[in-house]
């Protein structure tokens, strides 16, 4: 291990085991007005202003500033709840559930499914419901470069995810594949870039998406289940499920395409509901002119 992974590990432990030592609701409120004050420092606050005027051309750039520092707000709470998952995941009174037909006999255990989410609100409870009713979820992330502080978040993820976690790589794929087949539920985020993948327009312009997610359900004639989070006030949230199905035709690809843009459609009409929930700081847009083929996965 390098001497800096090894600080970034010292220093991640030492944020767990303070934040942990005070409740919940304090260390998310403090984490979150630390995030508000310290971040807009940071590079990432001019590319979030950016792509929020590209997406919304008319809004003043008062209300571009006061999006993006609640997005700082809520990505700050999010990093603190991180470390009280295993306290927080069995607080119902924090959550309530909405959800559709198809998405019920899901949390039911009748259906196998591909829950697929976006980082906005806390994405880290998207599968609360689920794992309260006892189902073992598998989910798939992206590993940190930093293999200690890797370990580290994993560990404060396990009773989320039963099933067990898969890092992104040449075999998740497969192994996703036969979750699902065997009848069980895995749970991906859909809404980071991905420039191997295909474009699909997302706020009036042409944004990199993974097809992956309706490649597999297609494949596994599964549902996808996307949900999203919604931060009601401090440490209390609104979890909402909407079941998708991919197209079965003759043309694969078309069929794959016409789900992944229908996926982002949906996180369009969600994120312009709570714009500072959302996180902003994605490298998520194509560059004009640019073209990306259709990947296949499965």
């Amino acid at each position: 291990m390098t001497f800096r992974n090894h600080l970034e590990s010292l220093l991640l432990s030492a944020a767990i085991g303070l934040f942990r030592l005070f409740p919940v609701d304090f260390a998310s409120w403090l984490m979150g007005r630390c995030w508000r004050w310290i971040a807009p420092l940071n590079a990432r606050h001019k590319r979030a202003l950016t792509h929020l005027k590209n997406a919304y051309p008319d809004m003043p750039l008062k209300e571009r500033e006061k999006i993006v520092l609640g997005m700082w707000d809520n990505l700050g709470r999010v990093a603190a709840e991180t470390f009280h998952i295993d306290r927080l995941l069995h607080e119902d009174h924090r959550f309530e559930a909405d959800a559709d037909e198809i998405t019920q006999a899901v949390l039911r255990g009748e259906q196998a499914a591909l829950f697929v989410s976006f980082h906005s609100g806390n994405w880290e409870m998207c599968v609360q419901p689920a794992v309260m009713g006892g189902l073992e979820i598998t989910g798939v992330y992206q590993a940190l470069k930093n293999p200690e502080a890797d370990k580290a978040l994993r560990s404060l993820r396990k009773d989320l995810y039963k099933g067990g976690l898969l890092s992104k790589g040449h075999q998740t794929a497969r192994k996703i594949l036969s979750t699902l087949k065997a009848g069980g539920i895995v749970a991906i985020m859909g809404d980071l870039r991905e420039t191997r993948g295909i474009q699909v327009p997302f706020f009036g312009q042409m944004a990199y998406a993974n097809p992956i997610p309706a490649s597999l359900a297609r494949s596994c004639g599964v549902p996808i289940v996307l949900g999203r989070v919604i931060r009601k006030n401090g440490v209390n949230f609104r979890i909402e499920g909407r079941a998708i199905s991919v197209p079965v035709t003759e043309d694969r690809q078309a069929d794959i395409e016409a789900a992944t843009v229908r996926i982002h459609e949906i996180f369009e009409e969600w994120i312009r509901e709570h714009p500072e929930q959302w996180m902003w700081i994605h490298k998520k847009w194509a560059a004009a002119g640019s073209a990306a083929p259709a990947k296949d996965a499965a």
